[in-house]
């Protein structure tokens, strides 16, 4: 399986109520090799909700207890953020997944950047809680952006063969 922020899938998950499914990804979906996860709704985050930036670093950061996760109001969200990264990396590794699709820009899944912190729309490098807790187990990581039909093909592909030879060792047993 090939974990995908769900909101690329078109699940109206964003802190705003909206999605941002994805051409792309939405035109294979129907092959069932995406996996759609959210960290910030299984973290029991309610949508809609204010909006949260990483403040003090990065997801690693975070995850380090070095920086915090705010809302717009003040509150701070960082234990959500922690949850909800750990519960996504319980469904990579219950379904061994190695590779996952994620929402740039994003405080959970963002995977080459994400916001300062400022609430003021600048982007610095680094990545989301959840890609940052993913990615420290190993998983490969790519955002939308990142995306070509090609690669996407080849994702899939690998994803298949991975999971045919999963099956054979099971079959052995």
């Amino acid at each position: 399986m090939i974990l995908v922020s769900a909101c690329l899938l078109g699940h109206k998950v964003k802190y705003d109520g909206g999605e941002n499914g994805q051409p792309l990804l939405l035109r294979y979906a129907a092959r069932g090799q995406f996996l759609p996860v959210c960290p910030e709704s299984a973290a029991k985050l309610p949508v809609p909700r204010p909006p949260v930036e990483l403040q003090g670093g990065t997801g690693e950061a975070v995850l380090a207890g070095r920086a915090v996760v705010r809302d717009t109001e003040g509150a701070d969200r960082t234990a959500a953020f922690r949850r909800g990264a750990k519960s996504v990396l319980a469904v990579a590794k219950r379904y061994q997944a190695q590779i996952a699709i994620l929402k740039e820009n994003s405080p959970s899944c963002g995977v080459h950047q994400v916001y300062d912190g400022t609430f003021c729309r600048r982007k610095i490098d680094g990545q989301g809680v959840a890609a940052a807790q993913l990615a420290a187990a190993g998983l490969r990581l790519y955002s939308e952006k990142d995306l070509t039909e090609e690669l996407l093909l080849a994702l899939l592909a690998e994803d298949q063969a991975a999971d045919e030879r999963l099956v054979d060792r099971k079959s052995v047993v």
